[in-house]
């Protein structure tokens, strides 16, 4: 699952690049003075920038998201485990009382035969 979403993550990313990469050149082809194509791209730079940053912080959130859900699943399946050892420990203790018990009787039985 971490494999799949690193290659969301990546394919994302290049998507991302590819849209900068010919918003800047459309940019630098555009039929305007060379001051208005800088301040243009300048503007589109820190948009970008602004979004990234949105990006990295959505991530960021997620994965913590994604720990932290982990963290509770494994603290249950913890308990959950230690409940079943301390019943199986239990049932396992009166099966050997049963069985002492049941090896006396015999035992008294032998005795008197």
């Amino acid at each position: 699952m971490e494999e799949r979403n690193q290659k969301m993550a990546a394919a994302a990313l290049l998507i991302f690049a590819g849209g900068v990469i010919g918003a800047g050149l459309a940019l630098l082809f555009a039929p305007q003075s060379g001051a208005e194509t800088r301040k243009d791209i300048l503007r589109r730079s820190r948009k970008v920038q602004h979004c990234a940053d949105e990006m990295v912080n959505d991530l960021a959130r997620n994965v913590t998201s994604l720990v932290d859900s982990i963290g509770v699943k494994t603290e249950d399946m913890l308990e959950t485990g230690k409940g079943v050892a301390g019943s199986a420990r239990k049932d396992l203790i009166r099966l050997i009382e049963e069985g002492a018990s049941k090896l006396e009787k015999l035992r008294t039985v032998l005795k008197r035969a």
